[in-house]
């Protein structure tokens, strides 16, 4: 295995583009992501990779249906750590280690433990989400209130403690890991699947079908996680 993965080396190479060429200003607008690669000599894939790990560290934002954009506060950070991108990615991991785990469990807990009123709640925070897909727009905020009303509905003092990890690895998993919509597109049907468990009380669909949810975000953001397979019953 190479030091380096290719999106690192395209990460540091357009981080010095950005840094120490100032070819990009800050607050500026990347080019498309077509001519960027092609300048670059790499895939749109590895180019979408590298604009991810930039994106982790503050270097760069991706604004849905906008582009991508240099951080304003650029300068203000020294070498953003690319000598750390690995650890980066591993604190990436750890965060949806931990969410992969206990959110399945989480999701069963409140299909049976979930008042009325807050049930309801549930699904209107669904449908919230699956419109803000529907029209392209930003949906961090009613992602993240779908999953919160879910952590609600548990009853678990201690559950509930965890949901800046839940908001952290929402935002995180919108802002980075959906370069092509595809996370989007993933979540529009798994939400619709959480969601339809919910309605039938159904704790055991709802665990599994919150893990597939666990597993496409892990796949888009490209983090390798060995997670045990789920028991019988």
């Amino acid at each position: 295995m190479k030091n380096q993965s290719l999106s690192q080396q395209t990460a540091r190479r357009l981080y010095s583009l950005i840094a120490a060429e100032k070819r990009f200003a800050p607050g500026e607008k990347l080019p498309n992501e077509l001519e960027l690669s092609q300048e670059m000599g790499v895939s749109r894939a590895t180019l979408r990779e590298a604009i991810q790990a930039l994106a982790v560290q503050g270097v760069l934002e991706v604004r849905r249906g906008r582009g991508t954009f240099v951080s304003r506060q650029v300068e203000e950070i020294d070498d953003f750590g690319f000598s750390a991108l690995d650890q980066v990615k591993g604190r990436l991991r750890d965060l949806f280690e931990l969410r992969a785990v206990f959110e399945p469990e989480v999701a069963a807990l409140a299909c049976r433990r979930a008042s009325p009123e807050e049930l309801a709640d549930i699904l209107v925070q669904g449908e919230r989400t699956a419109a803000a897909i529907r029209a392209g727009e930003d949906r961090t905020q009613a992602d993240r209130a779908f999953h919160a009303a879910i952590v609600r509905a548990a009853h678990n003092e201690f559950m509930a403690r965890l949901l800046p990890v839940i908001d952290q690895a929402v935002e995180t998993a919108v802002v980075t890991g959906d370069q092509g919509g595809r996370l989007a597109e993933h979540t529009l049907r798994d939400h619709a699947l959480l969601m339809e468990f919910f309605q039938k009380r159904d704790p055991e669909g709802a665990r599994h079908a919150m893990a597939i949810h666990m597993r496409h975000a892990m796949d888009e953001m490209g983090l390798e996680i060995d997670l045990l397979p789920a028991g019988p019953g």
